[in-house]
């Protein structure tokens, strides 16, 4: 049966925010955390982007929940072999609780750096390169290597867990669920979509973990959530590729104009009827999730939280 979790948004909150609502979300009974990995929040209002792996340090201490990046990005603004000491670090810390999350990324926080933003079918490319290395570098190994997209000389971690970090890979096109199929560890996906999932288990993902992710805004006036979402979160219903190639948050804030609160009222649940929160996450656990995890958007987290322990977590299949 499913297990839920709570999905902390670096976008959106400091790290002081993020630590305490976890603390809320293992109190109310969810049993895993996503966090996201971001330079950049998609837009002024959401005004925040500390960096995960510290944020992750201090989670390992306040909570004993597993814990996922969803999702990092380990080809262009960090060096995979970079990537793979932080990961390592968080599972020891965690106590093996922690699995690696990864994706193509977007050019709104990998572009940083100065370097060309590659097109889809060469951040696959990369990222497949990239948990190669990862991989035998969280085995302990010591790694020489001189790929297509990464060097990495003389490497070795020596601060690693006692078994390896799962990593998982997010995709939403037919491409990168067949990569996620081929080579990861589990399967990230933010649509409860029963043919993706089928697709990853019928490529080779078989019984591995699949997880679901999804926001929404509880609070008692569901037009003023509506209206908190449109502010914060519009970007969620930009269509196509521009939230993979967009630059900055100033224009992501561009297009906001073609974003209508009618648009969220439909696509995003707000406001506090239980059968609808409780209907969302059970659309991922038929697509065939096996964690699915949720994000407030609202302002009110204490509420949200007592909202789904009481009322929400004990309506869901267990």
């Amino acid at each position: 049966m499913p297990e839920y979790g709570y999905h902390l948004s670096c976008e959106q909150y400091g790290p002081a925010d993020l630590v305490e609502q976890a603390r809320m979300a293992e109190q109310a009974g969810f049993q895993a955390l996503w966090i996201s990995d971001h330079y950049h929040p998609w837009n002024e209002a959401q005004g925040q982007s500390p960096f995960v792996w510290s944020v992750i340090g201090a989670l390992s201490e306040a909570v004993s929940l597993p814990i996922e990046t969803a999702v990092t990005c380990p080809t262009v603004r960090m060096h995979p072999a970079v990537v793979a000491q932080a990961a390592a670090t968080s599972a020891v810390m965690t106590e093996g609780r922690f699995r690696l999350g990864v994706g193509t990324g977007e050019a709104l926080n990998e572009h940083i750096t100065g370097d060309r933003w590659p097109p889809t079918h060469v951040r696959l490319e990369m990222l497949e390169e990239a948990v190669q290395v990862m991989r035998r570098l969280l085995a302990g190994e010591q790694v020489n290597h001189r790929g297509t997209h990464y060097t990495v000389e003389n490497a070795r971690l020596y601060t690693v867990p006692e078994e390896p970090v799962p990593i998982d890979i997010s995709g939403f096109g037919p491409k990168s669920i067949a990569l996620a199929a081929r080579v990861a560890d589990g399967y990230i996906t933010m649509m409860p979509e029963e043919e993706m999932v089928t697709q990853y288990r019928k490529g080779g993902g078989g019984a591995k973990l699949v997880s679901g992710g999804t926001k929404v805004c509880f609070g008692a006036d569901r037009d003023e959530c509506v209206r908190t979402v449109h502010e914060l979160w519009f970007n969620e219903q930009l269509p196509g590729e521009m939230g993979q190639v967009l630059p900055t948050p100033r224009h992501f804030e561009q297009l906001k104009p073609l974003v209508t609160e009618d648009m969220v009222r439909g696509n995003v649940v707000c406001g506090d009827d239980v059968d609808q929160h409780v209907s969302a996450l059970k659309e991922f656990a038929d697509a065939g999730c096996d964690r699915i995890y949720v994000n407030q958007i609202g302002p009110d987290q204490r509420g949200f939280f007592d909202f789904y322990r009481t009322k929400v977590l004990p309506q869901l299949p267990h």
